[in-house]
């Protein structure tokens, strides 16, 4: 009896063998059972004869944001760094892995795993591929911190900039995927850290993010901050407290006048204020 061939291999055989590489990956990421050994020879030989990087990477990009969207992107890039493909490709992901992060657990977390339990977070959200660019690329700066200051990253947002807009540029990415990993670099610390004490600043930021012209481009930086906060050691699929605490204060903005001038600053500030006093109080009654 002929032995029965695997459809992966059957799908990679059919692909541009660069782009195979990446089409395979993907395949094997949606598959229940971890990849065997020949699959994964497969795809180290393919990548060890440097196809992948004889390839535009403008062509490669529609592969890999097939694998981004996957039900387990974190599989396909694992993949990918098992057969050497991910140095050749994302040189500037493969470089977090092994870099500590700071975390509120005792011990350290590994910046490339943070990376690959964020993806996966934003698959289960059925988030779209802006959001799931920004959680891979966002963190780019800290993978050559200074290491007497680890695990804290000082001015990796500098850093990451350039780094973030050359691989959008190398891959002609969407400028929505782009912008939403610059304003996720940006921001997503300051949103981690958003507190209820400080109604001004919160009517700031709102306007900053865009949260009264463009809600959809906020919600998707909520959706950033969300995974990446869900990533961290116990946090899986919780509610991402500072979400709720930013949408409150938009709410209680919703029936003011447009504009950024000082007073409807000034109005904001007010409404978001009394708009935690009240929430303070429902708390404390329950």
């Amino acid at each position: 009896m002929a032995e029965k061939s695997s459809p992966f291999l059957t799908d990679f055989a059919q692909t541009h063998p660069a782009l195979g590489i990446l089409r395979h990956a993907a395949l094997l990421a949606e598959a229940d059972a971890a990849p065997d050994d020949e699959e994964l020879d497969l795809l180290y030989q393919q990548a060890d004869a440097g196809f992948l990087l004889d390839t535009e990477p403008a062509d490669i990009w529609p592969e890999l944001a097939r694998g981004l969207m996957g039900r387990a992107p974190s599989k396909m890039i694992a993949n990918l760094r098992e057969c050497r493909a991910l140095e050749q490709v994302l040189p500037e992901v493969e470089a977090l892995f092994g870099v500590p992060l700071l975390s509120d657990e005792p011990a350290e977390v590994d910046l490339g795993a943070h990376v690959l339990k964020s993806l996966d977070e934003a698959a289960s959200e059925g988030a779209g591929l802006s959001v799931r660019f920004a959680l891979l690329t966002m963190h780019v700066g800290k993978s050559d911190s200074p290491r007497e200051h680890l695990p804290i990253h000082y001015k990796h947002i500098e850093r990451a900039r350039p780094r973030i807009e050359a691989i959008a540029a190398r891959f002609d990415v969407a400028p929505d995927c782009r912008d939403l990993a610059l304003q996720a670099l940006a921001e997503c610390e300051r949103v981690h850290r958003v507190s209820k004490m400080r109604a001004g600043p919160i009517a700031l930021m709102l306007e900053r993010l865009g949260a009264f012209d463009t809600p959809e481009t906020f919600a998707h930086l909520l959706a950033v901050c969300a995974c990446d906060f869900r990533a961290f050691p116990g946090r899986s699929g919780l509610p991402y407290p500072k979400a709720a605490l930013l949408e409150l204060a938009l709410g209680a903005c919703a029936e003011l006048a447009p504009g950024g001038s000082e007073a409807v600053q000034e109005a904001r500030a007010l409404a978001i204020a009394r708009a935690f006093r009240s929430q303070r109080w429902a708390d404390e009654a329950d």
